[in-house]
């Protein structure tokens, strides 16, 4: 509906990543992110926490971040992923559920380490621009 107001803005990115790290932590609770997958899910937690922490820094500063469409496409798959691996064996045997959201967790994750050094090669210019500007 392309409706935005300041309230959404803020919630619809914390909600997500709310979202996401309860799953992931969840996922591989129950060991169905288990083995070497766990890898992208280590990379998507340590990419929520570190992009959030910039954001909040660079909010201090009035630096915007806007999202890229890299970062969208990331989330939609990271969702979808982590969608599968909820159902699991539970899902239809005529699909391998499980190893879709395996190979979607791999994808969002190399996505994710993408954009999330993306974000901080930006932050890190703002961040020793500010330095410089104070001494």
């Amino acid at each position: 509906m392309n409706q935005i107001s300041p309230l959404g803005r803020f919630l619809d990115p914390i909600a997500d990543k709310l979202l996401v790290a309860s799953l992931i932590v969840m996922l591989v609770a129950t060991q169905q992110i288990a083995g070497l997958v766990v890898i992208p899910a280590i990379i998507i937690l340590a990419r929520e926490i570190l992009v959030s922490g910039l954001r909040e820094y660079l909010a201090e500063i009035k630096i915007s971040v806007p999202v890229t469409k890299m970062a969208k496409w990331k989330t939609g798959i990271q969702m979808l992923a982590l969608g599968f691996l909820i159902v699991g064996d539970a899902g239809p045997g005529v699909l391998p559920v499980q190893l879709i959201g395996e190979v979607g967790i791999w994808i969002a994750g190399v996505l994710t380490a993408v954009t999330g050094y993306d974000y901080l090669s930006r932050g890190v210019k703002h961040m020793v621009g500010q330095e410089n500007a104070g001494e």
